[in-house]
């Protein structure tokens, strides 16, 4: 059951960074060399890129200590 778990967060993993790969491929050679993102230039210049890269990190550890516990559950019933 631990495999299946970790096979399963690496396929989600990997199409995450595809998924963000991609986007950046299409995004970036339609900008101008002068031009630039404006909502990720404010947040950075206001200090709060932190505060949505914490959120992110937090909903992660979260999804991962989910599954992290129904497996213990799961692996309790199966024994």
């Amino acid at each position: 059951m631990k495999q299946f778990f970790l096979v399963l967060t690496l396929i989600m993993m990997l199409s995450i960074v595809g998924l963000a790969a991609s986007t950046v491929q299409e995004v970036v050679p339609t900008m101008n060399a002068n031009e630039s993102v404006t909502m990720a230039d404010t947040l950075r210049s206001n200090g709060k890129i932190f505060v949505v890269l914490a959120v992110v990190l937090i909903i992660q550890a979260g999804l991962f200590l989910m599954l992290w516990r129904l497996d213990r559950k799961l692996s309790a019933l199966e024994g």
